[in-house]
């Protein structure tokens, strides 16, 4: 298989391979993918699949209603969590970004349907010959991470909106030469 070439280790592989890039219409793994590369900014993704499993455990199984009343004991337990990146401006953004997600949720019915109108609501199909190719923003990122702003969300830069998108299948940034790139619609 002619995977895309970040796809090299056995967490990227089957990342790659069973994640990244499907349409994801789930608000619980929307709020996940949304914590999960505000953590990643400034590390490899590589860490963050690593640590996965123990944000699951630490976060509550990413229940936005749980996260949203943390208290400082809980933030302090999660602090000396090894398991997670440990930054504290993090942990409160997860914090800050839970109770955003419940405002939107509510005003919009869905965090699905907030976050896919930044897309039209499909998946734009991009065709890029190399991971060259790919760029860190673009203008549907930086218009979601202004809006996010501008809602309180916290770690969400137009260059973590693009992973964002990426990971959640906004956007089909796979090669051409992928078969996933096929798979998740993209057209020769």
């Amino acid at each position: 298989m002619s995977r895309c070439t970040w796809a090299k280790s056995a967490l990227a592989i089957p990342y790659h391979d069973r994640e990244w890039g499907m349409a994801v219409h789930d608000d619980r793994v929307l709020f996940e993918f949304l914590i999960l590369e505000g953590a990643q900014a400034g590390l490899s993704w590589e860490t963050i699949l690593k640590k996965r499993e123990s944000y699951r455990a630490a976060f509550d199984q990413w229940d936005a209603r749980k996260i949203a009343r943390y208290d400082a004991r809980k933030v302090a337990e999660l602090l000396a969590n090894p398991g997670i990146v440990r930054n504290r401006l993090k942990v409160a953004a997860t914090l800050a970004n839970a109770q955003a997600f419940l405002a939107v949720q509510k005003e919009f019915g869905s965090f699905d349907k907030y976050l896919w109108q930044f897309v039209g609501g499909q998946s734009v199909q991009n065709r890029r010959r190399t991971m060259l190719e790919v760029p860190a923003k673009s203008p549907e990122s930086d218009a979601m991470s202004k809006a996010l702003l501008k809602r309180g969300f916290k770690f969400v830069g137009p260059t973590i909106c693009y992973a964002l998108m990426q990971a959640v299948g906004m956007v089909n940034d796979h090669c051409v030469d992928c078969p996933r790139w096929r798979e998740l619609g993209g057209r020769r």
